[in-house]
């Protein structure tokens, strides 16, 4: 697999409001988790819409990894010029921040947000550019911007081979148990 698109929930849609909420480490680790195997086998391309949500976290752990494998790139493309416009200020830095990492960067359509068919059209390309999916979805929620992704994903997996792999809630609530015993740890010497 050389190139693979990354989505996933938006950040409301998982009631998360600020950039210190306690569950994105668990997330970005849990997408970690997935991501570096599939770096350590070729992966040159990771490809996001860079929506605040997942796609911007999955975007902090491509420039993370990037340190240690200086051949992975990262591509933003949005389906609107300019989608952080009405982000509140923090949010319009932090996507600042992350696009100066990426390697691309582009729009779908050159206008501002126009209607619904922009974000189609940017999925389809998302598709069509890549050689599997990364999906942080929840299937037993069933809600979602992910599902209609992954609904265009299986279809697109009925006719070739597409992977998807996924990332969910057990996934992420796995990642914080593990981090939470690994804080509890005794590492020191037992005196008897």
């Amino acid at each position: 697999m050389q190139n693979l698109f990354i989505t996933g929930y938006r950040a409301h849609e998982l009631q998360i409001f600020g950039q210190k909420h306690e569950g994105i480490p668990y997330i970005k680790k849990a997408i970690s988790s997935r991501l570096t195997p599939l770096v350590e086998d070729g992966l040159e391309w990771v490809l996001t819409p860079g929506q605040y949500g997942v796609d911007l976290w999955a975007c902090e752990v491509v420039l993370e990894l990037k340190q240690l494998y200086p051949h992975l790139k990262l591509s933003i493309i949005t389906a609107f010029q300019n989608p952080e416009e009405q982000w509140k200020e923090d949010k319009q830095e932090y996507y600042r921040s992350i696009l100066a990492g990426v390697d691309y960067y582009g729009a779908i359509s050159k206008q501002p947000y126009i209607g619904p068919w922009q974000f189609t059209a940017r999925d389809d390309l998302l598709l069509r550019k890549s050689d599997g999916l990364l999906l942080v979805y929840d299937e037993d929620a069933g809600e979602g911007s992910p599902r209609f992704v992954k609904e265009k994903a299986m279809k697109k997996q009925q006719n070739e081979h597409y992977p998807i792999i996924t990332v969910t809630s057990e996934d992420i609530q796995s990642v914080a148990e593990e981090e939470r015993m690994n804080d509890f740890a005794y590492d020191g010497d037992i005196p008897f």
